[in-house]
């Protein structure tokens, strides 16, 4: 066992001058209830989201991720009023970096420049450290993306660009494409757990590596899969929505291939003091050395302590690899 701080120590982001600590918080659950992907969750209230925001940045984390679907600007809204209440509170973690995304679907990159001034507006002002484009699908193509984003660059309005769910090629692409106005490629916000190895098979993971891109990771615990909780208690699953049953293969034979794996980081988190997920999540930024970090959400301030709490300690080789083995033999 390696054991630090829950201070983790920083990484950089990318070939960017961001430093970042390991996790940052996911603000998906900040949407209000409002919205197309907002209605996943419900509506948390402000004291509720000040604390989870407050535990998590005076945790550890520097950073948080927020998008304009999440709630159409109410999560980038909600982490504005919470860090305005920590700044009046003289707190020193009331100005973490922030990465918010542009949802391209029916739009074209026209959209990415005229609608900048919402983003920042709805962040109260606040710089954009990092802005991506959330889906590869839109009414433009890569280029003009890549042209409208280093616009924003070259005006100020954002430091560095990211992607979000692209492809190895349509990264690579991205990239290349940047590199022409001399900036790079920062990060690829993909989903990426040890119940979801895809860009570990389809050449994202390598690309990445290769070109020095960080992978953002988002589901890091598989919709709560990998704390365990659902094989301990099976009964959890009647509570969740169908919806979230279907994305997170929450069904009896799958549970049935993962009760190793889950097994395993039982085994880890008793020797660790810790919880699986939190085992899950340190697997996930140490395995790959610094090039994954991971953007686990919070609805629960406790949820966001044990979140902290991954960032604490450090698994050793053999332990990773052995989470390695036990992550394929689910996806078999």
């Amino acid at each position: 066992m390696e054991s630090g701080s829950a201070k983790a120590s920083l990484r950089p982001l990318g070939q960017s001058s961001l430093a970042v600590s390991p996790l940052g918080l996911g603000c998906w659950q900040f949407s209000r209830g409002k919205g197309i992907v907002g209605r996943y969750w419900s509506n948390l209230e402000d004291a509720d989201i000040l604390e989870i925001v407050r535990v998590s940045l005076e945790g550890g984390m520097n950073w948080v991720d927020t998008a304009e679907i999440y709630g159409g600007g109410k999560s980038e809204k909600a982490v504005a009023y919470v860090l305005d209440q920590l700044k009046r509170e003289g707190s020193p973690h009331a100005k973490p970096l922030i990465a918010t995304k542009w949802w391209p679907l029916f739009r074209t990159a026209g959209s990415i420049t005229s609608t900048i001034d919402e983003r920042i507006r709805c962040l109260g002002g606040r710089d954009i450290d990092l802005y991506q484009i959330h889906q590869p699908f839109s009414l433009s193509s890569i280029a003009s993306e890549m042209k409208a984003m280093a616009g924003l660059v070259k005006a100020g309005k954002i430091r560095n660009v990211g992607v979000s769910n692209y492809s190895a090629k349509q990264m690579k692409e991205a990239h290349r494409l940047l590199r022409q106005y001399d900036l790079n490629l920062v990060s690829n916000q993909v989903k990426y757990n040890l119940l979801d190895r895809r860009i570990d098979r389809n050449g994202t993971m390598e690309a990445a590596k290769e070109l020095g891109i960080s992978i953002i990771a988002y589901s890091p615990l598989q919709q709560g899969i990998l704390t365990g909780r659902f094989h301990k208690d099976p009964s959890q699953i009647r509570v969740v929505s169908r919806f979230r049953r279907m994305q997170s293969g929450l069904d009896e034979k799958a549970l049935a291939r993962s009760k190793p794996l889950i097994g395993s980081l039982t085994v880890l988190a008793d020797k660790y003091g810790v919880t699986p997920g939190q085992i899950a999540l340190n697997w996930l930024i140490h395995f790959n050395g610094e090039t994954v970090v991971a953007i686990p959400g919070a609805s629960k301030a406790r949820h966001a302590r044990e979140n902290i709490g991954a960032m604490g300690f450090r698994l050793v080789n053999n332990e990773l690899e052995q989470l390695n083995e036990a992550s394929w033999s689910a996806l078999k």
